[in-house]
């Protein structure tokens, strides 16, 4: 947007999509990391972009960035958030991230009440795009009775056991996989355990699984708490992930020892660029009196964007932060304070021209 100057930090995989899409989208960007070269690679060839090596924890290094900027946005790895915050405070700007980890979003929202500017963390996929899409779905309908979130980030020709392959953080896999899951039940908050709750779903006609992770649903949990009887998110993979992963976290006890887990994801489970990203929502109420089902069901496949191979979970995360920051300054949503996904409209979003992408 013609005189934004946005600050990306992190420029991993999502982080350099982020760049490219903002980066020709007529903002001026600056992108930071701790790896000189990843920060090149991502500005490389971009109209009004520079590459800055950065400390995600050290505040002087960071203010060649972030001074001047009209928003933060953090790519970077979640633990980082917190302190990244706290800077978007000091030098009064927006802040968005991609975080789906709980207490992450907690420690980042302790900083709302100092700041004068918009704090939107947990954009992205999911949470993120997969909350516009649950509003927009159950919006018509009265005496909700289920709204069910599915989203899956898979390989498109898997070719291993697990039928999976690395296209995000592994650090993120491993959280949502362990740690503990929010829901709605019978209109009250509850927590149940991550793996559990498995069933099978076809979309397109093909068939996929689906269970509890963690992270998914961001605020919306509270958000639609007396609202809505029953509230759930869950991954989708292939057939048959389910049952190797619990023999890993569970017979295993993998799910003390993560570090180890990590190194074995990434010594056994290569990195893919060729993936998609199946999207499934349901809500199930009352219309007009009559019981009915409103279904949302995308698969969004790796595509060539500007001469380069972009995966699909790269695509759909950066689309979903850059659609938001476009709104925001398009005075869309909210301007100031704990702004959620839930406040997005989903028209706006789609018709965005970065929301496209799940169009």
């Amino acid at each position: 947007m013609s005189g934004k100057t946005v600050a990306v930090l992190g420029a991993g995989k999502i982080g350099r999509m982020v760049t490219h899409l903002l980066g020709h989208g007529g903002y001026r960007v600056r992108v930071g990391d701790i790896d000189l070269g990843l920060a090149q690679r991502a500005a490389a060839g971009l109209p009004d972009a520079t590459a800055h090596v950065v400390s995600f924890d050290d505040a002087k290094s960071l203010e060649p960035v972030l001074a001047g900027a009209d928003a933060v946005l953090s790519c970077c790895p979640f633990e980082c958030n917190p302190f990244i915050a706290e800077q978007a405070v000091v030098y009064d700007q927006h802040y968005l991230d991609l975080t789906e980890d709980i207490e992450t979003t907690r420690k980042v929202l302790e900083n709302v009440e100092r700041s004068t500017k918009a704090f939107i963390p947990q954009c992205g996929l999911a949470p993120g795009f997969i909350t516009i899409v649950g509003m927009h779905l159950m919006r018509p309908l009265a005496e909700v009775e289920a709204l069910k979130l599915r989203v899956g980030a898979l390989p498109r020709y898997p070719s291993n056991m697990l039928k999976y392959n690395l296209t995000w953080s592994t650090e993120g896999l491993i959280n949502e996989y362990g740690n503990p899951c929010e829901v709605l039940r019978d209109g009250q908050h509850a927590w149940v355990q991550p793996l559990e709750g498995l069933e099978e779903l076809t979309i397109d006609g093909v068939r996929y699984e689906a269970f509890n992770t963690s992270g998914g649903l961001g605020s919306l949990v509270h958000s639609l708490e007396g609202k809505v009887k029953n509230l759930t998110y869950k991954s989708i993979r292939y057939p048959g992930h389910n049952q190797l992963v619990r023999f890993l976290y569970e017979d295993l006890k993998m799910t003390h020892d993560r570090e180890t887990l990590r190194h074995i994801f990434e010594r056994s489970l290569p990195a893919t660029f060729q993936d998609l990203v199946v999207v499934y929502v349901s809500a199930v109420g009352k219309m007009n009196g009559q019981y009915v089902e409103r279904t949302y069901a995308r698969t969004i496949t790796h595509q060539h964007i500007d001469g380069q191979n972009w995966s699909a979970i790269q695509i759909t995360t950066a689309a979903g932060i850059a659609a938001v920051l476009d709104l925001l300054f398009e005075g869309a949503i909210p301007q100031r304070g704990f702004v959620r996904q839930e406040d997005v409209d989903y028209q706006k979003f789609i018709q965005n021209r970065f929301g496209r992408y799940y169009a």
